[in-house]
Protein backbone atom coordinates (compact mmCIF):
# COMPACT_ATOMS: atom_id res chain seq x y z
CA UNK A 1 0.00 0.00 0.00
CA UNK A 2 1.45 3.36 -0.93
CA UNK A 3 0.44 6.77 0.24
CA UNK A 4 -0.01 9.75 -2.01
CA UNK A 5 2.38 12.46 -0.98
CA UNK A 6 2.99 15.91 -2.24
CA UNK A 7 6.24 16.65 -3.95
CA UNK A 8 6.53 19.77 -1.84
CA UNK A 9 9.32 19.61 0.67
CA UNK A 10 9.36 21.99 3.59
CA UNK A 11 12.41 23.58 5.08
CA UNK A 12 12.56 23.50 8.85
CA UNK A 13 11.22 27.05 9.23
CA UNK A 14 8.27 26.26 6.99
CA UNK A 15 7.57 23.05 8.90
CA UNK A 16 7.86 24.95 12.15
CA UNK A 17 5.27 27.49 11.01
CA UNK A 18 2.93 24.86 9.65
CA UNK A 19 2.84 22.80 12.86
CA UNK A 20 3.13 25.64 15.37
CA UNK A 21 6.40 24.43 16.87
CA UNK A 22 9.68 26.21 17.24
CA UNK A 23 12.64 25.30 15.06
CA UNK A 24 14.44 24.27 18.25
CA UNK A 25 11.62 21.85 19.10
CA UNK A 26 11.88 20.22 15.68
CA UNK A 27 15.67 19.93 16.10
CA UNK A 28 15.06 18.35 19.49
CA UNK A 29 12.62 15.85 17.96
CA UNK A 30 15.42 14.89 15.58
CA UNK A 31 17.93 14.54 18.41
CA UNK A 32 15.49 12.24 20.22
CA UNK A 33 15.08 10.08 17.11
CA UNK A 34 11.41 11.02 16.75
CA UNK A 35 11.69 12.83 13.42
CA UNK A 36 13.99 12.69 10.43
CA UNK A 37 14.25 14.99 7.43
CA UNK A 38 13.28 13.35 4.15
CA UNK A 39 16.36 14.69 2.47
CA UNK A 40 18.74 17.63 2.35
CA UNK A 41 18.84 20.41 -0.19
CA UNK A 42 21.94 21.13 -2.23
CA UNK A 43 22.72 23.82 0.31
CA UNK A 44 22.46 21.31 3.17
CA UNK A 45 19.08 22.46 4.50
CA UNK A 46 16.83 19.86 6.07
CA UNK A 47 13.78 19.10 3.94
CA UNK A 48 10.64 17.46 5.31
CA UNK A 49 7.73 15.77 3.57
CA UNK A 50 4.17 15.01 4.59
CA UNK A 51 5.33 12.24 6.91
CA UNK A 52 6.87 14.89 9.18
CA UNK A 53 3.45 16.52 9.60
CA UNK A 54 1.97 13.13 10.46
CA UNK A 55 4.78 12.33 12.91
CA UNK A 56 4.49 15.68 14.70
CA UNK A 57 0.72 15.16 15.03
CA UNK A 58 1.49 11.73 16.53
CA UNK A 59 3.99 13.28 18.97
CA UNK A 60 1.40 15.86 20.04
CA UNK A 61 -1.21 13.17 20.65
CA UNK A 62 1.14 11.01 22.71
CA UNK A 63 2.12 14.06 24.76
CA UNK A 64 -1.59 14.61 25.43
CA UNK A 65 -1.68 11.04 26.72
CA UNK A 66 1.07 11.97 29.16
CA UNK A 67 4.10 10.57 27.35
CA UNK A 68 7.47 12.25 27.61
CA UNK A 69 9.64 12.54 24.52
CA UNK A 70 12.02 9.97 26.02
CA UNK A 71 9.15 7.51 26.44
CA UNK A 72 8.13 8.09 22.82
CA UNK A 73 11.67 7.49 21.65
CA UNK A 74 11.82 4.26 23.65
CA UNK A 75 8.43 3.22 22.28
CA UNK A 76 9.58 3.79 18.70
CA UNK A 77 12.68 1.71 19.45
CA UNK A 78 10.48 -1.20 20.59
CA UNK A 79 8.43 -0.85 17.41
CA UNK A 80 11.62 -1.19 15.38
CA UNK A 81 12.54 -4.49 17.06
CA UNK A 82 10.10 -6.86 15.30
CA UNK A 83 11.15 -7.85 11.84
CA UNK A 84 7.67 -8.30 10.43
CA UNK A 85 4.91 -5.80 9.80
CA UNK A 86 2.23 -7.86 11.54
CA UNK A 87 4.28 -7.97 14.77
CA UNK A 88 4.78 -4.20 14.68
CA UNK A 89 1.08 -3.64 14.05
CA UNK A 90 0.21 -6.04 16.90
CA UNK A 91 2.43 -4.07 19.30
CA UNK A 92 0.89 -0.84 18.10
CA UNK A 93 -2.62 -2.27 18.44
CA UNK A 94 -1.93 -3.47 21.98
CA UNK A 95 -0.49 -0.10 22.92
CA UNK A 96 -3.45 1.82 21.48
CA UNK A 97 -5.92 -0.56 23.12
CA UNK A 98 -4.33 0.17 26.51
CA UNK A 99 -4.29 3.92 25.83
CA UNK A 100 -7.94 3.88 24.75
CA UNK A 101 -8.92 2.17 28.01
CA UNK A 102 -6.95 4.79 29.96
CA UNK A 103 -8.54 7.64 27.98
CA UNK A 104 -12.03 6.23 28.60
CA UNK A 105 -11.32 5.94 32.33
CA UNK A 106 -10.14 9.56 32.36
CA UNK A 107 -13.27 10.66 30.48
CA UNK A 108 -15.43 8.81 33.04
CA UNK A 109 -13.62 10.61 35.89
CA UNK A 110 -14.14 13.98 34.19
CA UNK A 111 -17.83 13.22 33.58
CA UNK A 112 -18.26 12.43 37.28
CA UNK A 113 -16.49 15.68 38.17
CA UNK A 114 -18.66 17.55 35.66
CA UNK A 115 -21.77 16.15 37.34
CA UNK A 116 -20.51 17.14 40.79
CA UNK A 117 -19.74 20.66 39.59
CA UNK A 118 -23.17 20.98 37.96
CA UNK A 119 -24.87 19.80 41.18
CA UNK A 120 -22.79 22.25 43.22
CA UNK A 121 -23.62 25.15 40.92
CA UNK A 122 -27.33 24.27 40.98
CA UNK A 123 -27.24 24.17 44.77
CA UNK A 124 -25.32 27.45 44.99
CA UNK A 125 -27.65 29.19 42.53
CA UNK A 126 -30.42 28.72 45.11
CA UNK A 127 -28.33 30.49 47.76
CA UNK A 128 -30.02 33.82 47.34
CA UNK A 129 -32.14 33.93 50.50
CA UNK A 130 -29.52 35.18 52.92
CA UNK A 131 -28.41 38.76 53.16
CA UNK A 132 -24.83 40.03 53.16
CA UNK A 133 -24.62 39.97 56.96
CA UNK A 134 -25.62 36.30 57.37
CA UNK A 135 -22.75 34.48 59.13
CA UNK A 136 -21.02 31.64 57.35
CA UNK A 137 -22.00 29.29 60.17
CA UNK A 138 -25.64 29.66 59.09
CA UNK A 139 -24.80 27.71 55.93
CA UNK A 140 -24.32 24.59 58.04
CA UNK A 141 -27.75 23.04 58.35
CA UNK A 142 -29.35 25.63 56.10
CA UNK A 143 -33.12 25.69 56.68
CA UNK A 144 -34.07 27.73 53.65
CA UNK A 145 -36.77 25.95 51.60
CA UNK A 146 -34.45 25.65 48.59
CA UNK A 147 -31.94 23.64 50.67
CA UNK A 148 -34.01 22.04 53.43
CA UNK A 149 -34.75 18.87 51.46
CA UNK A 150 -31.44 18.67 49.63
CA UNK A 151 -28.14 18.06 51.39
CA UNK A 152 -25.29 20.22 50.20
CA UNK A 153 -23.19 18.50 47.52
CA UNK A 154 -19.76 17.39 48.76
CA UNK A 155 -17.98 20.17 46.88
CA UNK A 156 -20.09 22.73 48.76
CA UNK A 157 -20.36 20.93 52.10
CA UNK A 158 -16.58 20.58 52.35
CA UNK A 159 -16.31 24.37 52.47
CA UNK A 160 -19.48 25.38 54.30
CA UNK A 161 -19.61 22.69 57.00
CA UNK A 162 -17.17 22.74 59.89
CA UNK A 163 -14.36 20.25 59.62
Amino acid sequence: MTRATTTEHLRIGQLSSRVGKTVRTIHFYEEMGLLQPTERSKGGFRLYGDEALTRIHWIDRLQQLGFSLTEMSDFLATLNEPETGPLVMKKLSDFYTDKLAEARATIDRYRALESELEDSLAYLSACNCCNDSTPRSACFGCTEPEHASTPAPALVAAVTHPA
